[in-house]
Order: C-alpha cells, then structure tokens, then sequence
C-alpha cells in the first residue's frame, strides 16, 4: 500500500481546512452559517472527488473535470453566491487542472452565439426606449378587453409575442405597468372583492407564466436556448441541422400549445367565477389614443425589428407549395456560410446605433447609455457553460458518461424523454434556468451516444423544458416579478404552476414523440 501517497493528500486537506477555519473566523459576523455552509460545500466536493476518487484510472484529467464540474453545479444550485461570480470559476480551474489552456476557455466566453445574445438585447433595449412594447400591447387589449377570459388572453397573445424575441424579464417589466392598469380599473367595477383577486391573480400569473413560454419559440427569445444551441453545435458539428427558422419550427407549435393550455388552467383556476363580468374598453383604446400616432423612431424601430427577423426566418428558401420564398444566402454564394444568425443580430443592432432620432436631436435610436445595460452576469453565465461543455469534451468526461451509461440503452424512448423533462423541470423551479441546462446538456450527449438517439431528440426537449418552472416564485424572474406585486399568495402560483408543470412535461414529451417520426428519424 502507498502510504505516503495518503499521507500527501492528507496533508492538503489538512491545509484545506485550515484555510476554511481561518476564512471563516474572519467571516462569521458576517456571514450566515447557512449561507457559509453552502459556499463551503462547493469546494469541499472539489477536494474530496479530486483527492479520493478515479473515475477513469489512467486518465486523470476526467476525475479532474468531474471536480470541477460539481464544485460549479453546488454553487449554481445552492446559489452560494451570485451566479456571474461562479460562472467565473471555470476560467480559473479549467487551466490550473491542465485540462484546456486559458485561450481555448476564454474563447467559449466569448462564444458567436453570446454575440447573438447580445444582438437581441440591444434590439430588445430599442424597442423599449421607443415605446413599441407599449403599443403593441394595447393595439391587443383595445380589441380583446371585453371580458375577463378575452382580458387574459390579450395580455398572454401580447406578452407571448414580445417575449419570443425580448428576454422574459424586459418582457413582464414592460408588461407589469399595463397589467396593474387592467387591475386598477377592474378593481373600480362593482365586482366582490374575491372576484377582483380572482381577475388580478389570473391577469399576474398570465403575464409571468406567458413570458417564459414565449421566450421558448425563438433561439432569442430566453438563454437556456442559446446555451443549448451552443453546445449542440460544438457537439454535432456536422450535423447542419440546426438554426433560427428550424429551431422555430420545432419550438413554436410546442409554445403555442402551452400558452393554450396555461390559458386555461388560469381561467378555471381563477376565473370561472366572473363568467358574466364585461368591460369597458374605453381605458385601453384611450391608452393607445395617448400614444399618438407612430413616431419616425418607433417606425424605424420597427422596420430594424422585421428585416431581422425576415435576415433570421429567410436565409434559406421556403416552400409554401405554390409560393415560393428564396432564401438571401443565394446573393452570397459560398460566402453566406461565414455569416450566421448573430452576424445579423449584431449588424442590425449596429445599425440602431447609426439612425440619428427625428425628435431628439442630436441622438440616435440607440446610444452607448442604453447599450450599458447588457447583463454581463448572463453574458458570463452562458460562457462558463460553453466552457464546462468544452471541459467535459476535451478532458473525456463525456465519453466516461457515455460508458457508465450503458443501462439506458435498451430504455423506451418516451420514458427517456419523460425523465429528461421531469429532473430538467425540477431542477430548473430550484435553480437557474440557464445553468441548469448548462449542466444537464453534457449528460444528455453522453447519453446519446448510448442510445443512439438522434441527438436533437434529446436535447431540444430538455431546453424547452428548462423553461418549465412555473410554481415556485423564485423559479424564474418573472415569477419574482410578479409575485413582488403582492397580489399573488405563493399557494396561488404553486397550484396553478404544477398544473402547468405537468402540462409542459406531457406536450414537450408528446410532441417530441410526434416529431420524432416527422423530422428525427
């Protein structure tokens, strides 16, 4: 037996709680135990697989990448500290371990598909400053606000549109104001006071519960679906199958369907009691009157918003039988394959920063002011991701998981998938959307390679379903948001939210059966 090999590790440890005791006897009036145990466990979980265990004897650099991939999993999940600080320990250890170099890390954070992330804010940021938000949602209510159910789904229509290309969190900010309205005036109808709580709850959870399923639609519309998109391409590099428009094609139904169904579990949760109440439409049509007509800024806005998503929808032809669309990428020739869907993201969004404004002069549509919003704690969140799943491919990770994962090879498909979206929703109403698929995707492909499923079949249903929590308030920031309002009881969101949690799990897992026989042969 190799003493002194127990005997060297023994005296890191050693060293390694000492630290921990000094650290903590410099923090402890300052920090909860609570909190300090859960920044402890991190590490600790880092020492104890890189010190006692060999996942792949010979091969070194796979036990080392497990370490580091647990350390950042307890943080993200425990939220042990802020997201963006962990998303940075990849960076740090990923090197130090010798398991990629510093330039290969630090090129997965800056990533083509952050660019793409970041193009859609800036847009995003546009549309906001110019108001467009405001009247798209009113031009909707102004015609459905009749009554309660026709209110609700106005408010989801709008809220699920602006939210497949805006982040869900901008989304219910732009959104809330106008909601609070709808509640104020229902509140001043001769209503009880339990159907007016009834009619806000609905009115509060349809705005929340409808941004995190438009955000499902589109590759833009929320992080979880770039980090996958990100990791699917490195992954199956000559696969060619993957992209905005057939991204679109296999989400959007998929969302439509649950909005559908969140639609109505809402009114028969909450609304079934103020079948007969009618509304005046007056308010949103007076809203939209005070508006005004269309600003040069707004069209403008506007026109930058559908060339992007006509660039994004028509790089290749489409086929609608006796209409016949050709694709732009047939002007560039060869040339079309070095431009991807965040070249035009950003060269939209650069041109934002071009237009000068009509009524403020001296401006443009957008200025570096606005532009310093962008969240560079998400920005770094999708980047550590990127760079675990170069970690775990370059270290050999992913083939150990393959390899352990034998026993799913004989597993039914639906079976297969119904777990994937269960663990991926349940993880997701307790941590990070975003960090939860960051975490899962490496497995799933791991998984792929024992089954043999087609990799799509595995991967799209785990990132849609990443967007599932819906019961727990601090699930996603919607949720927060609206929980925030106090017009919600955290028993109104569980009970509604499961229903729809199941809901999700049941079309993601269906239509993926569907799509299976279509397109994923």
């Amino acid at each position: 037996m190799n003493y002194s090999f127990f005997q060297f590790k023994s005296k890191r440890i050693a060293l390694y709680y000492l630290i921990i005791d000094v650290l903590y006897g410099l923090n402890r009036h300052s920090v909860k135990p609570a909190h300090f145990s859960a920044l402890l466990a991190g590490p600790t979980a880092f020492f104890l697989v890189l010190f006692f265990a060999d996942l792949n004897p010979g091969h070194p650099e796979v036990t080392r990448m497990a370490a580091v991939t647990v350390w950042v999993a307890i943080w993200w999940l425990t939220e042990a500290t802020d997201l963006a600080v962990t998303a940075l320990l990849p960076f740090i250890l990923i090197p130090i371990l010798g398991i990629a170099d510093s330039q290969t890390v630090a090129a997965q954070y800056m990533d083509q598909t952050i660019f793409l992330f970041i193009g859609g804010v800036l847009l995003a940021f546009a549309i906001e400053r110019w108001n467009l938000h405001q009247r798209i949602a009113l031009s909707i209510l102004s015609k459905l606000g009749t009554n309660p159910a026709t209110m609700l789904a106005g408010v989801m229509g709008a809220t699920f549109f602006i939210s497949m290309w805006v982040s869900n969190t901008a989304t219910v900010m732009m959104m809330l104001s106008a909601v609070l309205g709808i509640i104020i005036q229902v509140e001043k109808h001769n209503l009880s006071p339990f159907q007016k709580n009834a009619i806000a709850k609905a009115m509060l959870l349809g705005l929340a519960y409808a941004a995190s399923i438009g955000g499902m639609a589109t590759l833009v519309g929320t992080a979880t679906n770039l980090a996958f998109y990100k990791i699917y391409l490195d992954a199956y590099q000559d696969a060619h199958d993957m992209n905005f428009v057939s991204w679109f094609v296999l989400a959007f139904p998929i969302a439509v369907l649950l909005l559908t169904a969140a639609f109505f579990i809402l009114k028969f949760s909450f609304l079934r009691h103020a079948k007969k109440v009618v509304f005046d439409r007056s308010y949103f049509i007076a809203s939209l009157r005070q508006l005004g007509n269309m600003a040069f800024e707004e069209k403008i806005v506007l026109t930058v918003f559908v060339m992007t998503a006509y660039l994004w929808f028509g790089r290749k032809d489409i086929d609608f039988g006796s209409f016949h669309i050709t694709g732009w990428s047939h002007l560039l020739g060869t040339q079309a394959s070095f431009i991807t869907d965040s070249t035009v993201a950003i060269g939209m969004a650069f041109l934002l920063f071009l237009i000068p404004s009509k009524n403020e002069k001296g401006k443009m549509l957008m200025s570096w002011e606005e532009a310093k919003k962008l969240p560079i704690g998400i920005i770094l969140l999708l980047g550590s991701g990127f760079a675990l799943a170069k970690g775990c491919d370059q270290s050999g990770l992913s083939t150990w998981l393959a390899q352990e994962l034998l026993f799913l090879k004989d597993a039914s498909p639906v079976v297969v998938i119904a777990g994937i979206c269960v663990i991926v929703c349940v993880i997701s109403e307790l941590a990070s959307n975003v960090a939860c698929i960051q975490l899962v995707l490496p497995i799933l492909i791991a998984i792929q390679k024992v089954t043999h499923l087609p990799p799509l079949m595995l991967m799209v249903p785990a990132a849609l379903a990443a967007s599932l929590g819906f019961m727990l308030p601090v699930a996603t920031p919607p949720n927060t948001i609206v929980f925030g309002s106090g017009r919600i009881r955290a028993a109104d969101m569980r009970n509604a939210g499961l229903l729809l949690d199941v809901a999700g799990i049941v079309i993601i897992t269906a239509a993926s059966m569907m799509i299976r026989l279509l397109i994923w042969k």
